[in-house]
């Protein structure tokens, strides 16, 4: 029974390998070839073998930029705007950094020199260039501002503020917000009356040396919030300075601050003893001011001496005798 099964199984693959397509007979005789000629992996010896180094390319690198910059290159295309510092671009020798023996490290791999800004862009030659091209935007010079008594004299008031370059996680210096105005206290348009208020109220920043008043905001948190601030002060000091309360007209002389000779009795007295107004008293300015100076300042060398020598001059005395 046994070998009548395999006579017959012979017998039908046979038949049936006859009757397969030539691409399947042809990939049974190519994996049988395939299988005949598979070699086995021999780890022993391959230990023992040494692998040939492949060969490094040198790359040869490029000289500095430097050394190809002529004399008289346009900087302003080498360098057009502020930028990271970089080594072979800057024809100079830089140097940056502290070493506690030696010179400072040179500009190659200088990271000093990465870090601070620079400001190599703004040369003479790119600035002139860079103004030439903003005169279209530009309008001419005044003609009347030809020196700095011209301009105080249209423009008093003077702000001065300041910007920073910092690294910080904000960009806003705490500094950056403070605002000072200038002023001559001679500009406004004050009296006497009005200009002594003034002076009660401004307090210690008005300065009797160079007659100035100088007001610095820094409350609020914005440069241009302590300016406008500041434009408020100097408004409202002046519009309460010409601003009379009803118990000030009930002033007499002994209440006011400060020694007044033209509505003190000094001033009837002269003009009683003269005859005259005191606009045609000769030489009675001098010594009002110095019966001014020594009623306020109170006595000294100098105002005593001021004093006696107006006097001598309105009665036409001659002068002391020097000692």
């Amino acid at each position: 029974m046994l070998s009548y099964s395999r006579s017959f199984e012979k017998f039908l693959f046979s038949n049936v390998e006859k009757s397969l397509p030539f691409s399947i007979a042809y990939s049974t005789e190519v994996k049988k070839e395939v299988k005949e000629e598979f070699r086995v992996l021999n780890l022993k010896n391959v230990k023992r073998q040494t692998q040939p180094k492949r060969a490094q390319k040198q790359l040869e690198a490029l000289p500095p930029r430097t050394n190809k910059m002529p004399v008289d290159q346009d900087w302003g295309s080498v360098w057009p705007g502020p930028r990271s510092f970089h080594p072979a671009s800057v024809p100079l020798p830089v140097r940056q950094g502290y070493v506690e023996k030696g010179v400072a490290p040179d500009k190659y791999a200088n990271a000093e020199l990465i870090k601070i800004p620079n400001f190599l862009h703004l040369t003479p030659p790119v600035i002139k260039r860079q103004c030439e091209a903003l005169k279209k935007f530009c309008t001419p010079w005044p003609k009347a501002l030809e020196n700095d008594k011209e301009c105080e004299k249209h423009f008093p008031i003077e702000v001065t503020s300041s910007d920073y370059c910092h690294s910080a996680p904000t960009i806003r210096n705490p500094l950056a917000r403070i605002v000072t105005i200038k002023f001559k206290l001679s500009s406004l348009n004050l009296n006497e009356r009005a200009k002594d208020k003034f002076l009660r109220l401004v307090g210690e920043r008005y300065n009797k040396e160079t007659d100035t008043v100088a007001i610095v905001t820094d409350r609020c948190p914005l440069k241009k919030q302590n300016y406008d601030y500041a434009m408020y002060l100097l408004t409202a000091c002046y519009h309460e300075s010409w601003n009379v309360e009803p118990w000030e007209e009930l002033k007499s002389e002994a209440d006011m601050e400060y020694y007044d000779w033209s509505k003190n009795a000094s001033k009837k007295s002269v003009e009683a003893l003269f005859g005259k107004q005191t606009e045609d008293i000769p030489n009675v300015k001098e010594y009002s001011e110095a019966v001014s100076t020594l009623m306020n300042e109170g006595e000294s060398e100098y105002s005593v001496t001021k004093y006696g020598d107006s006097v001598r001059k309105l009665l036409g005395l001659p002068d002391a005798p020097k000692t």
